[in-house]
């Protein structure tokens, strides 16, 4: 079973994306902020990450740059989930390594269709989930 670490500050998202994911299949591991986040990939890399851009102690940019510097980090898949739609905030993760990017609020069907487009899903799981 593949494995996504949720980041994000905030309870209720965790919630909700655990809830998405666990309908997928994945194995949820969760993190209130980007220092969380880093110790859970330090113990052991997760295939997915859903990431938030604005959280308190460690903010989900700084983690990106933190997980893609560590040996193995390139191999997760991140996809930032977050309300910072600016096309600044857009080209700065995936410059500095993000996969993809759901502007928040989300659902199901764009977590599906996001981590298809990355390859964490076959394309008919759709279906399945």
């Amino acid at each position: 079973m593949k494995t996504c670490l949720v980041v994000d500050d905030s309870g209720v998202v965790r919630k909700i994306a655990r809830r998405i994911l666990e309908g997928m299949e994945f194995t949820v591991i969760e993190a209130e902020d980007g220092a969380v986040a880093l110790e859970a990939c330090k113990r052991a890399l997760p295939d997915a990450v859903l990431l938030d851009w604005n959280m308190p102690v460690m903010d989900g940019f700084e983690f990106l740059v933190q997980l893609r510097r560590m040996p193995g980090g390139d191999q997760p898949k991140v996809v930032f989930c977050t309300t910072e739609n600016g096309i600044d905030h857009i080209s700065r993760a995936l410059h500095a390594g993000a996969n993809e990017y759901i502007m928040k609020p989300f659902d199901k069907d764009i977590v599906i269709a996001k981590f298809q487009e990355v390859g964490l899903l076959a394309l008919d799981a759709s279906a399945e989930a």
